[in-house]
């Protein structure tokens, strides 16, 4: 009985201490605080100095995804060395400055990037599909916004997560639409510099040269929403 209780003594000073046992107490009781018996789950945050800082660095600021767009290194005559950035908000789509000192730490952003097709829009929501596990990713239109006027099913996007949510959808940079509305050729078409509105037919109204005419197909810079040639 002795034995037992020494055996039951030492299996308690063993969790408590540096050396923590998880034999003796089920998974859903063991409590221990040291590094060794953390959960190996718990993502590991990266940080970097703002001197690395680049357009495209994802970071993480005040809780939330930014993307850098544009950044400047500053060294004044007088007073310390800064960044001065202009971020945007990957969540909420908006875009704010904000400066740096040179030399600070700045947490990067765990944000992962997977390659998945644009299938089909199940009422109000747009479903992107992994090929080759077939697992499913939804936006609604609030979340995709404006991109929604160059989504085409059958595209190849790649689908951006922070935290195990979708915070964006990236499109390959040239896309090829067919012109579903535009007004009649007339005399002059080829005149260079003119220019007039077409409807594609995922809806986006483009500025295209006077020559293109209803059924051609066009490449588009879905970037900047600019007619790039027919195709």
């Amino acid at each position: 009985m002795k034995m037992r209780s020494a055996a039951l003594s030492n299996a308690v000073a063993g969790s408590t201490g540096t050396s923590c046992s998880l034999s003796f107490f089920p998974p859903r009781m063991h409590q221990c605080n040291t590094i060794s018996c953390r959960p190996r789950f718990l993502p590991k945050i990266l940080a970097l100095s703002t001197n690395d800082i680049k357009v495209g660095t994802n970071i993480e600021v005040d809780g939330a995804p930014w993307r850098v767009m544009e950044f400047l290194h500053v060294k004044p005559g007088k007073g310390a060395a800064f960044v001065r950035t202009k971020l945007r908000n990957y969540v909420f789509g908006n875009t704010v400055d904000k400066t740096f000192r040179a030399g600070a730490s700045v947490d990067l952003a765990n944000i992962v990037k997977e390659t998945k097709q644009y299938t089909y829009k199940d009422g109000a929501q747009f479903v992107f599909m992994d090929m080759s596990t077939y697992d499913e990713s939804r936006l609604s239109e609030t979340e995709i916004g404006d991109k929604k006027k160059w989504l085409k099913e059958g595209m190849e996007c790649n689908v951006l997560s922070w935290n195990g949510r979708i915070i964006d959808v990236e499109f390959p940079i040239t896309v090829k639409y067919k012109v579903t509305e535009a007004e009649a050729g007339v005399k002059g078409d080829t005149v260079q510099g003119g220019s007039k509105l077409v409807t594609l037919e995922t809806g986006a109204v483009v500025n295209v040269p006077l020559f293109v005419n209803l059924g051609d197909e066009i490449l588009v810079d879905t970037r900047t929403g600019t007619y790039t040639s027919r195709a």
